[in-house]
């Protein structure tokens, strides 16, 4: 009886334990300085991603209003990827199809190869990943404002002639939380970081 009794009270702390996880802000931060009477106060800035405009494979344009108040988890790509994309994209299927119909929820996939990725060739890509979550966006627009999107993302994306399909990117996934900070990052090549990524998401869902 004592036994049973001792589980199930590890049960009950383990449980606690979990529920109070909490994931950092990531990014360099400002503090700005305010005096109030007598008392020095100091607010943080949090790092926020940079503002964009996209055009989506649904001929739609998205911006970080679209994403206002949503968990979002992204990535960079291109669909001529020969490497590692074709892995990426089949694990964010994984995670797109855990939350699809949630609406608070978005994912976005950033394309790197604008003279190629037009529209229709991302719309091809969706229908042949056969994504069916109307909250993922693949997306395209200039190329340079891509790479500076990526660097705001922190995380690498460029031009590489010598690497396979010319172009050289992060294979992270990025998750945001609804203030569009950056909570934590996911190595989208391996099945283990997708089930991190879904356990992070729902944490950020119950702490919006």
């Amino acid at each position: 009886m004592l036994r049973i009794l001792f589980i199930s009270l590890l049960v009950i702390l383990v449980s606690c334990a979990k529920d109070k996880r909490t994931l950092p802000i990531l990014g360099q931060h400002e503090y700005n300085s305010r005096t109030e009477g007598v008392s020095v106060v100091t607010d943080t800035v949090f790092y926020k991603v940079p503002d964009f405009k996209y055009e989506s494979h649904r001929s739609k344009m998205v911006s970080k209003k679209n994403i206002d108040g949503k968990i979002t988890i992204a990535d960079f790509f291109f669909t001529t990827c020969p490497t590692i994309c074709p892995v990426m994209s089949r694990n964010m299927k994984k995670i797109s199809e855990e939350f699809a119909g949630n609406s608070n929820v978005a994912i976005l996939s950033f394309s790197i190869d604008a003279l190629h990725d037009s529209v229709p060739v991302l719309k091809n890509y969706a229908e042949k990943l056969n994504v069916e979550n109307e909250n993922w966006h693949f997306m395209i627009c200039e190329k340079k404002k891509t790479f500076e999107l990526a660097k705001g993302f922190m995380i690498s994306a460029a031009e590489d002639k010598n690497a396979p399909g010319g172009l050289i990117h992060s294979g992270a996934f990025i998750l945001l939380d609804g203030q569009q900070r950056i909570r934590a990052y996911y190595d989208g090549t391996k099945e283990e970081d997708v089930q991190k990524a879904i356990d992070d998401i729902r944490l950020l869902l119950n702490e919006d």
